[in-house]
């Protein structure tokens, strides 16, 4: 019980729950787990399949994609943001390669067993979906952005499933 309490207190404070109800903290606390990477450390690579979703606690991390070999960083994660959303789709490849910059601690929930947890409450289901969908929108801009900014980058990767 222990471990959930602080993930809760820890999880309370984090920007991209700062709307969410205090019950639907404890269901993340109880999924939580910490993890740790190290600066230079690849996360999870473009196209991979990863089952893990996180919520950066501090450190930043890169969102890079490779096109025609040539790596294009699309966004910078903090403090406060998340990393992972395709996690919560079943078998659904990554679709940037994430890497960490600086050393990265992060609390990391496994999809399959979110997913779960939005199915057996769907109140919560709809407030982690609905501010996944913000994520999701920001990214697409930051990709039209680099896509903009770079002739090179074509768009036959984000087209992929």
């Amino acid at each position: 019980m222990i471990k959930t309490e602080s993930f809760v207190k820890a999880l309370k404070g984090h920007t991209f729950l700062q709307d969410f109800h205090d019950d639907h903290i404890e269901t993340l606390a109880r999924l939580a787990s910490d993890v740790s990477f190290d600066a230079d450390e690849i996360i999870f690579r473009l196209g991979e399949v990863s089952s893990y979703f996180y919520l950066i606690a501090s450190g930043t991390v890169a969102l890079d994609v490779e096109d025609s070999g040539v790596t294009i960083e699309i966004a910078r994660l903090r403090r406060g943001e998340e990393l992972g959303w395709s996690s919560l789709l079943k078998q659904t490849s990554k679709q940037f390669e994430a890497r960490a910059v600086t050393d990265v601690h992060a609390f990391a929930f496994e999809g399959a067993r979110l997913r779960k947890a939005c199915e057996d409450d769907p109140a919560f289901g709809y407030a982690l979906m609905k501010r996944l969908f913000e994520v999701v929108t920001g990214r697409l801009a930051a990709v039209r952005t680099h896509m903009g900014d770079n002739e090179r980058t074509s768009a036959k990767w984000l087209c992929e499933p």
